[in-house]
């Protein structure tokens, strides 16, 4: 399993972009073989299958990358070999000092490779004269320009279906924890049970960090596309509402820390403990009613009147317990404040 992850991706490529790769490498090649006729035009055809990018954007910025590393490959190649002659070692050298170069301009490391393979590739073809350089410079911004063209006319890619998707478990998972919490808090527990209560109100970490990547991907996406418009309000959508949600993450696994550090087994006969664990209830309600912005046919049918309205009432705990009451009436404020803003 370690040896094929190296090679193998966990999903596959959407057959789409493989399909527009094609397009764009064969369109490539039969254009710049007929502007500029003469050598195979190799140069156009990998510039062409490069740029085409899971995004608009993306594509631009590898066309971007693409360019400057060839021309300042060629530019290399075509200097040593008019120096220096064409051998082998002089390629050797072009490459060397292809990277060299790279190195000191501190480009990334793709743009770094690309200049190296581009010396290299202008020098074992074995042509090196001034007008074969620009005849290779031109045939990349040829093939970089129609992988842009067809990635972004030939449906362009729109990730916001992942942004939901994501989202979407966010809001049932944190729903699902407070829902559990409240249980707990009108029942007794046991150490195991505490523990796994912990365990699973953990997992709203990594899932809001997903959501927040799922969406950053989704508005990366749209840059420069053309479908765009009719994407953009979605997505400032599910962005409002992960910051809505993900205050709230903090507060329910803070809640779930302090219950677990206070816990005792008369916990549950507190009149006000009882209160919190309804009005959480009502949270977990409103947290679901929420997160329809995500999703659209939600299966588990939601009053769509916000719960969290009636007035918590608070009567003098043990003293054992106000601190633990304290810190909980205080997460439900501030968890009320952030469903209730709007």
């Amino acid at each position: 399993m370690g040896i094929t992850s190296t090679f193998r991706a966990t999903k596959r490529v959407p057959i789409l972009q493989v399909l527009k790769s094609a397009v764009a490498t064969i369109a490539a090649w039969l254009v710049a073989g007929w502007l500029i006729p003469g050598p195979l035009p190799v140069f156009a055809a990998i510039a062409a299958l490069l740029v085409v990018q899971p995004s608009v954007n993306q594509s631009l910025g590898k066309a971007v990358e693409r360019s400057i590393g060839v021309i300042l490959g060629v530019l290399v190649a075509t200097a040593i070999s008019l120096a220096l002659g064409l051998s082998m070692w002089i390629i050797l050298l072009a490459i060397v000092v292809a990277m060299l170069i790279a190195w000191a301009l501190k480009m990334t490391p793709a743009t770094a490779n690309q200049v190296a393979i581009s010396a290299m590739l202008v020098l074992a073809l074995g042509a090196s004269s001034p007008e074969y350089a620009v005849d290779r410079v031109l045939e990349t911004l040829i093939g970089a320009a129609i992988g842009i063209v067809v990635n972004a006319l030939i449906v362009p890619p729109v990730a916001v279906a992942p942004a939901r998707e994501q989202l979407a478990r966010l809001g049932g998972e944190l729903a699902a924890s407070v829902d559990r919490l409240a249980d707990a808090l009108e029942h007794r527990r046991s150490a195991a049970e505490l523990g796994a209560l912990m365990i699973e109100v953990r997992l709203l970490r990594p899932m809001r960090d997903a959501a927040d990547v799922a969406i950053d991907d989704g508005e990366e996406s749209l840059t420069l596309n053309p479908r765009r418009s009719a994407h953009r309000e979605e997505l400032v959508r599910l962005r409002d509402l992960l910051g809505r949600l993900g205050p709230i993450v903090t507060q329910v696994i803070g809640m779930t820390r302090a219950f677990a550090d206070h816990y005792d087994d008369a916990l549950h006969e507190e009149p006000t403990v009882r209160a919190i664990a309804e009005q959480l209830r009502r949270v977990a309600h409103d947290v679901r009613l929420a997160a329809r912005v995500a999703e659209p046919e939600p299966e588990a049918p939601t009053a769509a009147t916000p719960a969290l309205t009636s007035a918590l009432v608070v009567s003098p705990p043990r003293s054992g317990h106000w601190i633990l009451v304290g810190s909980l009436m205080e997460d439900l404020r501030r968890i009320r404040e952030e469903l209730v803003a709007e």
